[in-house]
Order: structure tokens, then C-alpha cells, then sequence
């Protein structure tokens, strides 16, 4: 009897604490996609872009520090100077097009990728529709 009240008890935890694991890995997944798809020629295969052209993406602090800069410049595009990782970067990203799922899948997956990582918080859809581009 203890032993079936211990197995209930473990699957009901579990399955209240790993489903943003599992919600997040399967986002990493779609992100990596999208990354191939509309990233890698830039900021290359393995995130560490052109200095001083295109930004790195691996170990960044602008990234990790300003995630929501950094999804506003995917969802909207970028002109101007920023900093990563001490570099100054002064050229223009364009607005790659992608809808807001994708948006949030593609920084789940640089935000867990190449010694980044988020810590399991998960930028969600809804997180990225918030982010407005200002006039």
C-alpha cells in the first residue's frame, strides 16, 4: 500500500514539474529549426557570428542580459550600435518575418544552446506578442 501511495504521489509530482521541461525541450527543438532556416548564415552554426559584423550568439551578455532586446530585434529587426560581450556591433539585422511561435522557439534555443542557458525559463508566444516595437 505505501508503495502504490509513493508511485501516485511520484507521477503526480512529475507530472507537475516536468512538463515546462518537456514544453521547453520540445521548443528548443522547433527553434533549431528555425535557426537554420533563418539565422545561420549570420550568426553561424555554432553561434559565434563575425566580429565586428555579426553579433555572437553563444556566451552572449547582451542576449542573457537583455533577452527582451534581443527577441525585440529578432521580431522587429535591428539598426544601430549595440554591445556583446565588449564588441561593439553597428550594422542592421532585418526582420527575418517569422510569426511569434517562432520567434519564442528560436530564442528558447539560443538561450539553451552554446553555454547559454536560461535556467529553465521558457519564452513563451504570449512573452513575445507583449514585446511592441517603439515609433
Amino acid at each position: 500500500m505505501k508503495n502504490t501511495l509513493a508511485i501516485i504521489i511520484s507521477v503526480v509530482f512529475c507530472s507537475a514539474v516536468f512538463p515546462q521541461d518537456d514544453e521547453l525541450s520540445k521548443s528548443i527543438e522547433r527553434g533549431k529549426m528555425v535557426y537554420s532556416e533563418n539565422c545561420i548564415s549570420c550568426h553561424m552554426g555554432t553561434g559565434e557570428g563575425v566580429t565586428p559584423t555579426f553579433p555572437p550568439l553563444a556566451k552572449s551578455d547582451y542576449l542573457m542580459q537583455t533577452p527582451e532586446a534581443a527577441i525585440k530585434a529578432i521580431k522587429f529587426g535591428l539598426i544601430g550600435k549595440i554591445k556583446v560581450n565588449g564588441v561593439d556591433y553597428d550594422n542592421m539585422m532585418p526582420n527575418p518575418g517569422l510569426g511569434n511561435d517562432e520567434i519564442a522557439d528560436v530564442t528558447n534555443y539560443i538561450m539553451n544552446t552554446w553555454g547559454n542557458s536560461s535556467e529553465k525559463k521558457m519564452i513563451t508566444e504570449k512573452m513575445v506578442d507583449e514585446i511592441k516595437e517603439k515609433k
